[in-house]
C-alpha cells in the first residue's frame, strides 16, 4: 500500500512558541517526558490490571466529523484489544478540552483516569487530512507526547494505527503493534471443496485484499522481514512447491524446482535465506535456501520427518518440529544444523514452532488428550505455559513487540476455522473479523 504521510513531532521551539503562547506553559511541557512508562509489564504474574484511559471523540477541525470518529473508534479498539488499556465510559467525561488546550485535570483524576488522549482532525488545502493528538498524564498534571500527521484521507485508518502505536509505546515502554498488517488463507466454500486464496489484512481484521484467486491449493504464507514478500506454499503445479509474491503487485514466482516436495517456507532475519523441508525418499530434511546465489544447503540429515524450521529473532538458531524421538516434539539447533537439543517432554505432540521477536520464548501448537493448545516455551526448554485449549487450536504468529500470539481455531461444529488473538497472560482473547473461514496467519514486522 503506497501512503503519502509526513510526520512532524511538536519538538521545535517555534512550533511551541506558536501553539503555547496563549496558555503561557513551559516549552518543557510538550517535550516527550522521558519518565518512566506507566505500567510494567510482568507476564508471570498473571493477568494483568489495565490503564484506566479517557479517550474523546477527535474533533472535527473543519474536516469529516464522521472520520474523526471512526478514527477515535479504531484507536480506542486497538488500545482495548491489546488487554492493557480499559476506556472509561464517555457519558461521564466532563467538557473534553481542544487538542491545543490543557486540560482540567483534576476532572479526569475524579474518573479515576490516569492517561487522556485528545485529538482533531483536518484537511489542508491540498486536500491532506491532518490529524494531531496529544497524550497527557493525568496524574501528573503533564503532556507525555503529542504528534502531528499528514495524509491521504484513503489512510485515515493507518494514521490512527500509528497514534495507538504512539501511546502504547508512551505508556507501557515498549514498541505498538498496531500498525501492522497479517497475511493468511482465506478459506470459502464447503468443506470437501474448500477454496482457499491468499489474503492480507490490517492487524485487526481491515482493509482485506486477496492476493490469490484460489485456482490452486495455498498453505503456510509468511512475511519477509520488509513486509514486501510473501513466501508461500502452493499446488499450482504438478507438485506442492514454494512460491514468493511481491505483495505491492501481485506478481508471483516459484522460488527454484527441488526434487520432491518443498514444504513450510519462512525467511531468515536477513531476509536473503529463507528455511524450507523438501521431501526426498519417504524422509523429510530441513534446507536453507540463499535467494541470491541460488544455493540449496541442508541442515538435517535423519531418517525422519523434520519441518517448521523458525529463526531466532539473530538468525543464530533455528527451532523445529520432529518425530526422530519416535513422536513430534520440538528441537532447537545452530542455523547450520549442529548441536540440536530438545527442548519439549510434556505430554502429547509438539508443532508449528514459532520464535518470538523478542527472542524470549517460543510459540508452539501443542496436541494431547484430544485437544489442540497454544504454549509458550523458553528456548532452553524451561517455562513451557498453555495459553489456551481447545477442539482445534493451530498455527501461532507473533505480534512484532512479541506480547500477542494470533492462532486460528476451529470450534466443534461450525464448519471451519476463524483468527483469534491471545496475550501471554492467557486471559485476553479476541476473535479477528474475516469475510470467512481463516487459517495460518503470519503477522508482518511493523509497517513503514
Amino acid at each position: 500500500m503506497t501512503t503519502t504521510r509526513m510526520l512532524r513531532r511538536w519538538l521545535g521551539r517555534a512550533a511551541v512558541a506558536a501553539l503555547f503562547a496563549v496558555s503561557g506553559l513551559e516549552i518543557a511541557t510538550l517535550v516527550s517526558r522521558p519518565a518512566d512508562a506507566v505500567l510494567e509489564l510482568d507476564i508471570n504474574q498473571g493477568q494483568i490490571k489495565p490503564i484506566p484511559i479517557a479517550i474523546p471523540t477527535f474533533g472535527a477541525l473543519g474536516g469529516d466529523p464522521q472520520i474523526a470518529a471512526n478514527m477515535t473508534a479504531v484507536i480506542t479498539s486497538d488500545l482495548v484489544r491489546s488487554g492493557l488499556f480499559i476506556p472509561i465510559d464517555p457519558a461521564r467525561f466532563p467538557p473534553t478540552p481542544a487538542s491545543s488546550q490543557v486540560p482540567s485535570f483534576g476532572d479526569w483524576r475524579a474518573l479515576d483516569a490516569q492517561a487522556l488522549v485528545v485529538g482533531g482532525v483536518g484537511v489542508e488545502a491540498d486536500g491532506r487530512l491532518r490529524t494531531e493528538f496529544r497524550l497527557w498524564d493525568v496524574i501528573a498534571g503533564q503532556q507525555s507526547t503529542g504528534q502531528q500527521y499528514y495524509a491521504t484521507p484513503a489512510n485515515w485508518r493507518k494514521v490512527a494505527h500509528i497514534i495507538a502505536d504512539a501511546i502504547y509505546e508512551r505508556l507501557t515502554g515498549e514498541k505498538g503493534y498496531f500498525n501492522s498488517q497479517v497475511v493468511f488463507v482465506d478459506e470459502s466454500g464447503p468443506k470437501d471443496r474448500r477454496v482457499k486464496r491468499l489474503a492480507v489484512m490490517d492487524q485487526d481484521g481491515a482493509n482485506v485484499r486477496y492476493l490469490t484467486e484460489g485456482n490452486s491449493l495455498v498453505l503456510t504464507p509468511r512475511f519477509s522481514p520488509t513486509s514486501q514478500y510473501v513466501a508461500y506454499m502452493s499446488y499450482e503445479g504438478s507438485e506442492p512447491s514454494v512460491y514468493l509474491m511481491d505483495t505491492s503487485t501481485g506478481q508471483h514466482r516459484l522460488i527454484d524446482r527441488f526434487p520432491g516436495m518443498s514444504l513450510a517456507p519462512r525467511f531468515a532475519p536477513d531476509g536473503q535465506r529463507m528455511a524450507l523441508s523438501l521431501e526426498r525418499g519417504g524422509v523429510t530434511n530441513i534446507f536453507e535456501y540463499d535467494l541470491r546465489t541460488r544455493a540449496l544447503r541442508r541442515l538435517t540429515d535423519v531418517a525422519a520427518i523434520d519441518v517448521g524450521a523458525s529463526y531466532s529473532p539473530d538468525g543464530s538458531q533455528m527451532v523445529f518440529e520432529s518425530d526422530r524421538g519416535g513422536s513430534k516434539q520440538l528441537y532447537v539447533m545452530n542455523a547450520d544444523g549442529s548441536n540440536p537439543q530438545r527442548i519439549t517432554h510434556g505430554e502429547g505432540t509438539y508443532g508449528t514452532p514459532v520464535w518470538s521477536p523478542r527472542g524470549d520464548l517460543i510459540a508452539f501448537t501443542r496436541q494431547s488428550g484430544g485437544q489442540f493448545s497454544i504454549g509458550v516455551i523458553k528456548p532452553d526448554g524451561s517455562g513451557e505455559r498453555i495459553l489456551t485449549t481447545g477442539f482445534h487450536n493451530e498455527g501461532p504468529t507473533w505480534s512484532p513487540n512479541g506480547r500477542i500470539i494470533m492462532f486460528f481455531r476451529e470450534q466443534q461444529g461450525e464448519g471451519g476455522p476463524r483468527l483469534f488473538t491471545i496475550d501471554l497472560t492467557g486471559y485476553n482473547q479476541f476473535q479477528v473479523a474475516t469475510p470467512g473461514f481463516a487459517s495460518d496467519p503470519a503477522w508482518s514486522p511493523p509497517i513503514n
